[in-house]
């Protein structure tokens, strides 16, 4: 069941790159709109494993790798301390769900770009604009599965949990999160995707560093293969994050352990 899973998974990505790798070989599409795959893979490796000094992005993706890290994890950080806690509470509480509904609401219908301008003028070129936008990004998937995951929790649990004495703050921990898991952890794994999204709308700005840089650096030097090396290699991170993040949780609490 398992090699029929990874076909499954493996066999859509094959079809892409035979397709692309048909559109250099018959020149469907011009190389400098479209390089083929070994002049990406080649960028990419260059960008990756090249010695310092060997081009302009030689080497550079350890630094770059290591200030995108820090602005996804520190943004999404935010957006979990602040999103769970409300979201429950929202779920649970109707005073506090009337109080945060209407904002939260009107605020998700807000493109993300929109802020951007906003973010300049509050906290100029750098970590924290980024910080800014991947938090606020990533807070509304995390609060909403938060809120949808305490509401649907059938109240026999907790009228059995009280006859048990488990009840109060206690009740929250031994029976309202590992009911409310599954939609968490939806949650976290969606804020987590939107997280680099947002990261590299926030490096795009003139931050010096940062995989979102380094792909702004290479379309304002013309360099469609490093384009999408860095393309490729955000869509690898961000996988690797999602899997780490489910397996984080899985760690951290037993009710996630059976989710996928």
């Amino acid at each position: 069941m398992a090699i029929k899973d990874l076909a499954l998974a493996v066999l859509p990505l094959l079809a892409v790159v035979a397709a692309w790798c048909a559109a250099s070989v018959f020149d469907l599409v011009p190389g400098y709109l479209l390089p083929s795959p070994a002049a990406v893979f080649d960028a990419g490796w260059r960008y990756v494993w090249g010695p310092a000094g060997q081009g302009p992005y030689a080497g550079r993706f350890a630094g770059d790798l290591a200030a995108s890290l820090s602005r996804v994890l520190l943004g999404f950080s935010l957006a979990v301390v602040v999103g769970i806690p409300l979201g429950i509470c929202s779920g649970r509480l109707a005073t506090v769900d009337r109080l945060a509904a209407g904002m939260v609401g009107g605020l998700r219908a807000v493109p993300g770009i929109c802020w951007l301008p906003l973010a300049l003028i509050w906290f100029g070129i750098g970590l924290k604009t980024t910080v800014f936008l991947v938090a606020l990004a990533a807070f509304f998937p995390i609060y909403q599965n938060a809120l949808t995951g305490a509401r649907m929790a059938p109240p026999i649990y907790f009228q059995a949990g009280a006859m048990l004495g488990v009840s109060g703050a206690r009740s929250v921990f031994a029976i309202l999160l590992p009911l409310a898991m599954p939609n968490i952890v939806t949650g976290l794994r969606l804020g987590m995707g939107i997280s680099w999204a947002y990261l590299v709308l926030g490096e795009l700005t003139g931050v010096p560093d940062g995989l979102g840089a380094a792909i702004m650096d290479a379309r304002m030097a013309g360099q469609t293969d490093l384009i999408l090396a860095g393309i490729v290699l955000i869509a690898l991170i961000g996988r690797g994050c999602d899997c780490l993040l489910v397996l984080l949780v899985r760690c951290l609490c037993k009710s996630a352990r059976r989710q996928g």
